[in-house]
Order: structure tokens, then C-alpha cells, then sequence
């Protein structure tokens, strides 16, 4: 079984000082980043919307990506680019012919008639890895500057019945470190019903984005797309 936690409007009452600008390049943080990107949500977007601090640049270079990623995975979900129905989707799509062809010309048809896509690996990887950046941030009040020990995205199909089960309802481990007094992941740890007592997963959007954050050893972030895509992201600390 599968437990779900709307967001909640947690206000962080950790030392700012720990996030001192971009969680991406450290740099001055003149623009606060939507975590998830809007691209990746349907409208009306939610009320709680996850923000986290961002230079322009970081904020800015990620866009062109987070477009690819969204419209990738609905044109598998779909099977081709002119089956796509999401109407954001499909505005991206029109205004950007050049990814609208991009990805035509990347989907071809097995002999056993199954649709398969090729991915631009080094896209994905960015966005995924920016999306986890920023929720390790936004949960713990600390940012994760360094290259991930781990970084992976599947098809959450393509797991096997015993690894979706544990990616799904994976127990936290036993903290032997608290999160940082006042963050946000500490705030859901004591709550009533709490997100680590009762909940895995922060349910962003229903069917469209969720995720949750876990912190020991070492800082674990995973998420799903549409319900599609599942992606993992490690640090050791």
C-alpha cells in the first residue's frame, strides 16, 4: 500500500544562513525557482507549490530542458507526438516545432509493434538532478552542491513486482541524525500522523508529481512524473 501527504504550508524556521544563495551553483539568489517546474503540472497549479532560491542563470538554463522532459514523457504515455492531449503540452509542442520534430524523428516502432522513444540521457539527468536538488533543499535547509553518488529514472513499468514494492513503501531508516532544527523535514517529523510516522510521499499534484525526502547517512530524494517516471537521487554525506 501506497500513503499519500498533501502539502502543507510549512513555513522553515531553520538558520537561512545554511541556504546562503543558488542551491545549484551557490551563487547570489535573485529569483525563487518553482520545485517542482510548473511545465511539469496542470493548471490550476497547487496553492503549496514548493519554491526554492535560484540565480537567474540557474533559473533560466533549466527551461529548455524541463520542456524536453515534460513533453518526452507525454508523448510516450501518448505514443507520438500528434496523439499528445495535455493542453500544455501541446502548446510547448506548437510553439517549438524544432522539439516537436526533435522528438518525431526520435520514436521508432520494434518488430513487435512496441513504440520506443531514444532519450537524450544528459537532459533528463539534469532535470532530474535539478528537481532533487531542490527538494533536498526546500525539506532540509541545505543544499547539495556536489555531484550525486547515484542518479537514476525508470519507467515505474519496467519495475519488477519486489523493487516497485520497495521503491514505493521503503521504510525511512532509523535517524541517527535529526534534519536541521526548524526545517521543514524536522516540522513533519513531529506532526500529529506525521509525513515519517505515517506517509512516504508528498503528493504535489495527484497523478501528475510526488516525492518525498529522506536524510541519515545520507540524503535520499526520489519523485515520480505522471505517474511514469521514477526517479531515485543519492548522496552520501
Amino acid at each position: 500500500m501506497r500513503y499519500f501527504c498533501l502539502m502543507e504550508q510549512l513555513r522553515s524556521y531553520a538558520d537561512e544562513r545554511l541556504i546562503g544563495g543558488c542551491i545549484h551553483c551557490g551563487g547570489a539568489a535573485q529569483t525563487r525557482d518553482h520545485d517542482p517546474s510548473r511545465i511539469l503540472l496542470d493548471e490550476p497549479y497547487p496553492e503549496n507549490l514548493p519554491c526554492i532560491p535560484s540565480c537567474a542563470t540557474c533559473n533560466a538554463g533549466f527551461s529548455l530542458d524541463e520542456e524536453y522532459l515534460a513533453c518526452l514523457v507525454e508523448c510516450v504515455l501518448r505514443g507520438s507526438v500528434e496523439a499528445v492531449q495535455r493542453p500544455k503540452v501541446k502548446r510547448v509542442l506548437r510553439d517549438r516545432p524544432l522539439l516537436a520534430k526533435r522528438l518525431t524523428q526520435a520514436r521508432s516502432v520494434a518488430s513487435d509493434g512496441t513504440v520506443i522513444f531514444a532519450v537524450e540521457d544528459d537532459r533528463v539527468n539534469s532535470v532530474v538532478l535539478k528537481l532533487a536538488r531542490g527538494h533536498a533543499a526546500f525539506e532540509f535547509s541545505e543544499p547539495q552542491y556536489e555531484a550525486p553518488n547515484h542518479i537514476h529514472c525508470i519507467p515505474l513499468m519496467s519495475l519488477d513486482t519486489d523493487t516497485h514494492k520497495t521503491f514505493e513503501t521503503s521504510p525511512p531508516p532509523r535517524r541517527s541524525v535529526w534534519p536541521e532544527v526548524g526545517s521543514r523535514a524536522m516540522q513533519r517529523l513531529l506532526l500529529p500522523n506525521g509525513w515519517v510516522q505515517n506517509s512516504n510521499w508528498l503528493d504535489v499534484q495527484r497523478g501528475r508529481y510526488r516525492y518525498f525526502v529522506l536524510g541519515e547517512d545520507i540524503v535520499l530524494v526520489r519523485f515520480v512524473l505522471s505517474e511514469y517516471l521514477a526517479c531515485e537521487v543519492i548522496w552520501e554525506r
